[in-house]
């Protein structure tokens, strides 16, 4: 499988062989979706908390005597029947991430890879770098490139420079080869790669 390399003119200069069975799969839609959910609950903030009655702010004294008023008897004002009073086996911070196999990772990366691939909606550039900070500069490269909206784009060492300016772009990541998951691709639109990267994640991905 032969991909074109083109500049950041976007005139080809020449292209990447790619192996047909990490690029050419079939869309694993199961497997994807098992990465972007595992994705999804590694990064999600555990930091959700409720106080008990223990921690909720009010007086430990008992409100009246045991016996003799006709009330209800209770211990203090900050039981969880009362109003204002502490939470009953609330939510507390936690993590929500776990283990998935790398086997299934990788495997869920290539079929994304694949589908986009598949979709001609890759390009393969032959360096991602800019001369100085600026998001102008950025979205000109951008349209030379015929790239718009959810843009992904990938190199081994994101160039600083570059990823500064696109920061401001809305829909438009930068990633480095070795952080790259199944959900940024499969959640772009286009996806922008410098040839170094691509046969980086060529040589991860056979393994």
């Amino acid at each position: 499988m032969t991909v074109d390399v083109v500049n950041e003119q976007n005139k080809k200069v020449g292209s990447v062989n790619l192996d047909p069975k990490i690029f050419g799969e079939r869309a694993n839609t199961a497997l994807i979706w098992e990465a972007v959910v595992y994705q999804n609950a590694v990064d999600r903030r555990g930091t959700h908390a409720t106080k008990t009655r223990g921690l909720v702010s009010g007086s430990g004294n008992k409100p009246w005597r045991q016996k003799g008023t006709g009330r209800a008897r209770t211990g203090d004002i900050r039981n969880p029947i009362w109003r204002k009073g502490g939470t009953v086996f609330g939510p507390k911070p936690r993590s929500y991430g776990y283990a998935m196999p790398r086997k299934m990772r990788r495997g869920a990366l290539r079929a994304a890879l694949s589908q986009r691939i598949a979709e001609s909606s890759v390009t393969v550039v032959d360096k991602l770098a800019l001369s100085e900070v600026k998001t102008k500069l950025a979205g000109e490269l951008l349209d030379r490139l015929g790239a718009h909206r959810s843009v992904l784009m990938i190199d081994v060492t994101p160039d600083s420079k570059l990823l500064l300016s696109v920061r401001n772009i809305q829909g438009v990541r930068l990633v480095g080869a070795t952080h790259l998951t199944a959900r940024d691709v499969i959640g772009s639109r286009c996806v922008i790669t410098t040839q170094a990267a691509i046969e980086a994640l060529q040589e991860v991905l056979a393994q």
